[in-house]
């Protein structure tokens, strides 16, 4: 399969103001730094903020000098520069690919929690913002009641039923079609939540080294799904700097054209961990771009009731014209986490499908959770709205202590959902979330977002626990920043030339 290629205007679009001068190279040669040096720290940025992804192909020195306007030898000595440093890699007769050097690879989808096996009951941290979750709603209670009311019609049976109670099946059909998307009962499957929907699917969609486009960054445990499939994920580069267009759909068409994926996992409704919402301009554009390549775009739902700025659009699947968007959803974000409840909107055979499937991995999701998620649908325009006020108080907290106490920290306040992600002033993610157990809080480190090392100038913040825990959070992250500042301000040295 040929090699996914960067074109000289995406790159030049990414790089944006690289010599932070006039634009002309005679005065980046004037200045203390070289123009070649300046656009191979540009690069370099981009690689490790996973906009230039692992792998991937770098424009011909010939493209990128006529698109940017600079001489060739400028791009030839970049490009050299991230060779030596070994961000490059080339072989005879074939493009240079993005790389890595071995000394800040790792693993980014390893959770930092692990370090709770190394402390005592006494030590451990008081702060846990390595999860995007809010405590159950007051209703959660009246919820189990109602479901123990209603479960005797169900006990005369086996209690095993595949597909979903149909009361469940019909309030979920119903929501769709109020947010403009209509729906019959017989499109619902209902699962232990969108991680199993969306197993369910890869199991069925995909097979063994098939590619799957996933927007980046986006849920770790997704890229985990895809992986545990045999299947390998593609990332296509959010722009959070442009929030009104955060996805690049160009880019999308672009991947899915070179690498023949036939599936992709998207969130575009408050992306897991940016917040970002894509307008119904770029859903209708994605659908289009699912047709013209044949591709079944998976679009993850779990956020879509955390709306907190502006309107929802309609749904993605609402601009299709058949089965190439499948959505997903879940009980989880909207009510509580401990309510193990999703479900599949999709056609009939693809849910026939879905079901041969599921019957090697369980048997049914639990009736009373089901009745119990029914319960919380007939009164959720009462329990979301509640529940949008308050992450509004709380994200308005974290951006307030984040202003105090980490001024030159960026955040990417999006549209909604339940988190911020956070640009620090250097690449020290892994680091930060290392340490920060050591002043109380736990981290969930950039790159575990993102694949092959991709984010570690980033950090996902949640704003779900009080806003007196994130006003206190924020002073410990500040505490442990300025303790590893002095040691890891920049453990990637900026590029020198030998």
């Amino acid at each position: 399969m040929a090699i996914r290629v960067i074109s000289a205007a995406t790159l030049t679009r990414d790089l944006g103001r690289w010599r932070h001068d006039d634009g002309d190279e005679g005065a980046a040669r004037r200045s203390a730094r070289p123009a070649y040096l300046a656009l191979a720290e540009g690069i370099r940025l981009l690689i490790h903020d996973g906009r230039a992804p692992l792998g991937v192909a770098l424009p011909s020195e010939r493209d990128l000098s006529a698109v940017l306007g600079v001489s060739r030898t400028t791009v030839t000595s970049a490009y050299t520069l991230l060779r030596e440093h070994g961000y490059l890699l080339s072989r005879q007769g074939s493009r240079s690919t993005v790389a890595l050097p071995a000394s800040v690879k790792h693993d980014g989808n390893k959770p930092t929690r692990s370090i709770l096996a190394m402390m005592s009951p006494g030590e451990l941290p008081t702060i846990d913002l390595t999860y995007a979750a809010m405590s159950a709603p007051p209703e959660m209670t009246d919820a189990y009641s109602s479901a123990l009311q209603g479960l005797p019609i169900y006990l005369g049976t086996h209690g095993m039923d595949p597909v979903g109670v149909l009361t469940l099946r019909e309030a979920v059909a119903r929501r769709y079609t109020e947010r403009g998307l209509p729906t019959d009962p017989d499109q619902i499957l209902i699962t232990l939540g969108a991680q199993h929907g969306l197993r369910l699917l890869l199991n069925v969609l995909t097979a063994p080294a098939e590619r799957v486009l996933i927007d980046h960054p986006t849920y770790p445990n997704a890229i985990e799904a895809i992986r545990d499939v045999g299947a390998r994920p593609v990332p296509v580069p959010l722009r959070p700097e442009h929030p009104e267009a955060g996805w690049d759909l160009d880019g999308i068409r672009s991947a899915a054209r070179q690498t023949a994926a036939s599936t992709a996992y998207l969130v575009p409704d408050f992306n897991n961990p940016t917040g970002l919402q894509m307008d119904a301009e770029g859903r209708a554009e994605l659908a289009a771009i699912a047709r013209e390549t044949r591709m079944t775009v998976i679009v993850d739902e779990s956020m879509v009731d955390q709306q907190l700025d502006g309107e929802n659009p309609p749904p993605a699947a609402a601009f299709g014209r058949g089965s190439e968007i499948v959505s997903i959803g879940s009980a989880s974000k909207s009510f509580w986490g401990g309510l193990r409840v999703g479900w599949v909107r999709t056609n009939q055979t693809l849910i026939t499908k879905l079901l041969g499937s599921r019957s090697s991995m369980d048997l049914g999701t639990p009736v009373m959770d089901q009745l119990a998620t029914g319960y919380l649908l007939e009164h959720a325009d009462t329990i979301l709205a509640r529940r949008r006020d308050q992450l509004r108080s709380r994200r308005a907290a974290l951006l307030d202590a984040m202003a105090e106490e980490l001024p030159d920290w960026r955040a990417v306040e999006g549209a909604g959902g339940m988190s911020l992600w956070v640009q620090l002033p250097a690449p020290v993610s892994t680091a930060l979330a290392a340490t920060a157990p050591n002043h109380g809080i736990l981290l969930a480190a950039g790159p575990r977002f993102g694949v092959q090392g991709a984010f570690e100038r980033f950090l996902r913040l949640p704003f779900t626990h009080e806003e007196s825990d994130l006003r206190l959070a924020v002073k410990s992250i500040a505490a442990a920043y300025a303790a590893l500042t002095p040691h890891a301000a920049d453990p990637l040295a900026p590029l020198t030339c030998y």
